[in-house]
């Protein structure tokens, strides 16, 4: 068997979820060297050497890259903080060792407006209505505010408000969530555009799916679609969050989707990719997965929301442990530039966030259901993962956002742990899923429990049929 070394740059469960897939391969001998946010304990236990670099600077890691160069045959960066500050370019530049992820210049969600513009001139039908709102065009708030309002005229309020870029301000904001009045959603705006220009979009009804694909540059090898859970709590309440878990069906489009859907899906991906690709002199610049879009199923046809170039989280759990291929062979797929296609099981997957009492806002919404004396205490994640003696392969832990201390794993601020269940159905994987999570005790963890749920997904499908017929 074929020993390689290969570094993985490493923030929570999505990268984990990476790891496994890369220790578990068949065909080589893989020694990991980790860049990693925290003593995350899968990270640790799986490690040929790993090292914390808590804010994840690129030149950490490129020191790191630089000690163990002779011993990584490539490396792998997950998180979008490395890729946006160029962690390819200098790893690559530094070490000659070759990166998975887009070039920093091609991180397109950098910029909330690049992605607009680009996407309204190569799929315009695609696109949601936008007005982009730059300081330098006004002269006075009072000119923004009669601009804004013009625009809100045009969309009867209904809203989404979007910094071009990550800022101090609050970030997005959608109408009927965030706001109900224009004074409101003005105050939200000015909140970031104090900072720096500002989208205003159409808010668009419809179903959300994630699409997803490898890429060596040349190719897109596409993935099943898989549904985020966003909304922190049951029957999709509550504010939205990084994810409170996701599934994947047995066929590669989703339950409330149509194979023209899909279809359509493919063919947008395709001609951005396409087009987009044939703007950059350079085959190797899109190199990971360039295209993770967010795409809402509307009456109209899909619609993006958005797009980012790293591996969703938690959607590419969903995805890994089910490839039929090795793992580190659909890797140097994307390094040789021969990955066309990738194939993955006919099966469905689930995957269960557990989280802290602060995250969603689930302490202060639900005071009482936490048991304040298991805050901050260690995890027990045993029970968890003696589930793989009934299972066996059917479940995955997946710790993210925990840290090894003195032997035992506490939990810290975001999402602490998934479990994947796997399953011919997905009320099966569901089920597995579920088990797992109930099985993790202690720091007063907290989940979803209706991610993947027969009633939400009728609800989601029933949806669809309603905007159908209006179409």
């Amino acid at each position: 068997m074929e020993k390689i070394g290969v570094l993985v740059v490493s923030y929570g469960a999505r990268e984990v979820a990476m790891v496994d897939a890369l220790s578990r391969s068949p065909n080589y001998k893989v020694d990991l060297y980790i860049a990693d946010k925290q003593r995350n304990p899968f990270n640790v236990e799986k490690a040929a050497k790993h090292v914390v670099i808590p804010d994840l600077n690129v030149e950490d890691i490129c020191k790191f890259a630089e000690v163990n160069r002779q011993q990584i045959d490539f490396a792998i960066v997950g998180p979008e903080k490395p890729i946006i500050e160029g962690a390819r370019d200098q790893i690559e530049k530094r070490t000659g060792i070759p990166v998975i992820c887009p070039k920093q210049k091609y991180a397109i969600e950098v910029s909330k407006v690049e992605q607009r513009l680009l996407f309204q001139e190569i799929a315009p039908e695609a696109n949601p209505r936008f007005k982009v709102f730059n300081p330098k065009d006004f002269k006075s708030t009072e000119d923004a505010k009669k601009a804004v309002y013009l625009w809100l005229d045009e969309l009867k309020n209904q809203a989404v408000v979007k910094p071009d870029r990550p800022t101090a301000g609050k970030g997005v904001g959608v109408w009927g969530d965030h706001f109900a009045t224009r004074e409101q959603l003005f105050d939200h705006f000015m909140s970031n555009f104090q900072y720096g220009t500002v989208l205003i979009e159409e808010k668009i009804d419809g179903e959300e799916s994630s699409f997803m694909a490898f890429c060596d540059g040349k190719h897109l090898a596409v993935l099943p679609d898989t549904r985020d859970h966003k909304r922190a709590f049951d029957d999709d309440k509550g504010p939205n969050t990084g994810g409170m878990g996701s599934y994947k069906d047995v066929v590669d489009q989703l339950p409330f989707m149509t194979k023209a859907d899909r279809e359509n899906e493919l063919a947008i991906a395709q001609k951005i990719f396409r087009e987009w690709s044939a703007k950059i002199n350079d085959s190797t610049a899109l190199r990971g997965v360039p295209l993770y879009l967010a795409f809402m199923h509307t009456r109209g046809g899909p619609k993006i929301l958005e797009d980012n170039s790293r591996p969703g989280d938690p959607e590419i759990m969903n995805i890994l442990p089910v490839l039929k291929e090795d793992f580190v062979d659909v890797c140097y797929g994307m390094l040789e530039g021969n990955l066309t296609r990738v194939d993955v099981d006919k099966v469905a997957t689930v995957l269960t966030y557990k989280v802290p009492p602060s995250y969603g806002g689930y302490a202060e919404v639900f005071p009482g259901n936490v048991k304040k004396a298991e805050i901050d205490t260690p995890v027990d994640l045993s029970a968890a993962y003696e589930l793989t003696r009934k299972f066996g392969d059917r479940i995955r832990v997946y710790p993210g956002s925990m840290e090894l201390k003195n032997g035992l794993t506490y939990p810290l601020k975001s999402r602490v742990v998934g479990v994947l269940g796997v399953g011919e159905s997905i009320e099966e994987a569901r089920a597995v899923s579920l088990e797992g999570a109930n099985a993790i005790k202690g720091g007063g963890l907290w989940n979803r429990t209706d991610v993947a749920s027969k009633r939400t997904i009728e609800k989601s499908v029933h949806h669809m049929k309603q905007l159908r017929i209006q179409a």
